[in-house]
């Protein structure tokens, strides 16, 4: 789900993070010392972490939930922002204490951060024209054409399952195909779905199938820093039990989504 990002993105981005004050509290203590825990985003990822309009306050899915822990922390959120890249450089270097910005869970990155319990769970799923009943699995995509970016995961996915693939820019390409009958299907992961359809209710389209292995999105923390993950934990079990999760979730996506 992540975007490439180039080097010197990443350093200029540094550069710009040089200027934060070198005190910044990354350990819990120091985190309720101080009444403020850093947090890096990106900014620029619409509906996680985007300024409305461009040049509004920062909001989002993301920021919401992160705001929502710091809450139950005590402190205020302090938001940093950076390119993909630079966000986890600026995460090693100590200029946050957590990364909010739809960080997947995987086997490399846990090598390397420390992560929360996940506050976002997305299958991949298979999006048809509403009323489409050819389709109900990912093995009826034999013989038929799917809209997919040929650099995605789903690019992939789709060729597995015996499908024709229509290179695309991205959703608004495979979607606007998929709309117009150009295509029988299109993959992505049902967070895009989501955001769609809640921005164009009356879109033709629906889910047909979806895959059983989802992503899992989390807070990163740098490796070792176990006492801060472990209040923020306890801050999502908090927020979840009390509905805090469900309604950012069915604020941004209309539905839950964060498990």
């Amino acid at each position: 789900m992540r975007r490439l990002k180039t080097a010197a993105a990443a350093s200029a981005a540094l550069l710009l993070l040089a200027g934060c004050a070198p005190g910044t509290a990354t350990s819990l203590d120091a985190i309720e010392d101080q009444g403020t825990i850093a947090i890096g985003t990106e900014g620029t990822y619409r509906p996680f972490s985007f300024h409305e309009e461009g040049v509004g306050e920062l909001t989002g899915y993301d920021v919401e939930i992160a705001e929502a822990v710091a809450g139950k922390l005590g402190v205020d959120a302090r938001f940093g922002e950076a390119p993909w890249d630079a966000l986890f450089a600026g995460l090693n270097a100590g200029r946050f204490a957590m990364v909010a910005n739809q960080v997947s869970i995987t086997p490399e990155r846990v090598d390397s951060y420390e992560f929360s319990d996940p506050y976002t769970v997305s299958p991949g799923v298979v999006v048809v024209p509403k009323g489409d009943t050819s389709i109900t699995s990912f093995a009826d995509l034999a013989g038929k054409t799917t809209a997919q970016s040929l650099s995605s995961n789903w690019y992939v996915l789709a060729q597995e399952n015996g499908a024709s693939v229509e290179a695309v820019e991205g959703w608004a390409q495979s979607v606007s195909l998929l709309e117009q009958g150009r295509v029988d299907a299109t993959i992505n992961d049902r967070l895009t779905f989501l955001d769609y359809l809640l921005q164009t209710p009356d879109a033709p389209i629906q889910v047909a199938a979806e895959t059983d292995d989802p992503a899992l999105m989390a807070f990163a923390f740098a490796k070792g820093n176990t006492e801060l993950r472990d209040a923020v934990n306890a801050a999502l079990k908090e927020l979840r039990a009390d509905g805090t999760l469900a309604e950012i979730s069915n604020k941004y996506f209309g539905e839950d989504v964060s498990q």
